[in-house]
């Protein structure tokens, strides 16, 4: 008999193609993953994958085992949503990631509103980032995922994961209200080519994405000051200490700092994922809660 848990280690393996990846995606170790792997196939009979290049590629026996793992992971949410939606009842525990800056203006607002309309269903968050969220969303350790998307590198949406944009924000240059720019209209990054910047840690996202946008501008930055949160990089740009890249809100109003626009234009959209044969009556309520609360800021935004 086929075992489930090894079958779902053969979806990671399908889905991201390599055990190093797969590994990564389910929080284990390769070699756990290769054991797996060598079980279900004493338990199939058969070869279900084979070397390809740095990474394996399914064999035909790999490939219907494969697909029977996602039959049953579908047929695991049409069960959920069968039990959540009888007597009309939306109920249960929900899991939410999210990056940093949505918390304050999409994630805390919209739970209110579930909360609200839906006080049976008890939600959970967690913070982190679009490379750590997206494989939780995908191994169901997560519900929906709040991500965000630079127009200077979009992130890799998984197979059989949905994003919907919410919201989209101008990334602006953020430097003290006494810098020399400061009264300017629009900047182009080649001026402050020599200037200190403050940017996240390297390794994360938020880093990359950063130096992609300064490199894309033609910008070798000089990061001495490395700090995750963008509010906290404004206190260093509001001293004079430093200045950087950021999505404009929330940061508008930062007393000290000044934002300007950058040309050519970068946008940052936050968006939300889910999977795509998720029909859990409790997702559906965070997903219409979050697209009220996308709807409002909008509205504020235009007004």
């Amino acid at each position: 008999m086929l075992n489930w848990e090894r079958l779902r280690v053969l979806d990671a393996v399908a889905q991201h193609g390599s055990v190093g990846a797969a590994a990564a995606a389910l929080h284990v170790t390769g070699p756990a993953v290769t054991q797996q792997i060598r079980k279900l196939e004493r338990e199939a009979g058969a070869p279900l994958v084979e070397p390809d290049g740095r990474g394996v590629r399914l064999t035909t026996a790999g490939w219907i085992a494969a697909q029977a793992a996602r039959k049953v992971t579908a047929a695991i949410d049409e069960a959920e949503h069968a039990l959540g939606t009888l007597h009309g009842r939306v109920t249960g525990p929900i899991r939410i990631g999210a990056v940093n800056s949505g918390f304050g203006p999409l994630v805390a607002p919209a739970l209110r509103i579930v909360a609200e309309r839906h006080p049976e269903v008890v939600p959970s968050t967690r913070s982190g980032e679009p490379i750590d969220l997206l494989p939780s969303l995908c191994n169901r350790e997560l519900d929906a995922a709040l991500v965000e998307n630079w127009s200077t590198l979009p992130i890799r949406v998984p197979a059989r994961i949905r994003l919907e944009p919410l919201v989209v924000h101008d990334v602006v240059l953020a430097v003290s209200a006494e810098h020399p720019l400061a009264d300017r209209d629009v900047v182009t990054l080649d001026l402050v080519q020599d200037d200190v910047w403050t940017a996240c840690r390297p390794g994360t996202d938020g880093h990359e994405i950063q130096l992609q946008a300064m490199r894309r501008h033609g910008v070798e930055a000089q990061i001495r000051h490395v700090v995750d949160d963008f509010l906290t990089q404004m206190t260093l740009v509001a001293a004079g200490l430093a200045v950087t890249l950021v999505p404009r809100p929330p940061i508008d109003g930062f007393p000290g700092v000044r934002l300007l626009p950058i040309k050519p234009a970068i946008t940052r959209t936050i968006g939300l994922a889910t999977r795509e044969n998720s029909n859990s009556p409790a997702v559906s309520a965070l997903v219409e809660a979050f697209r009220e609360v996308a709807a409002t800021l909008a509205g504020r935004a235009r007004s």
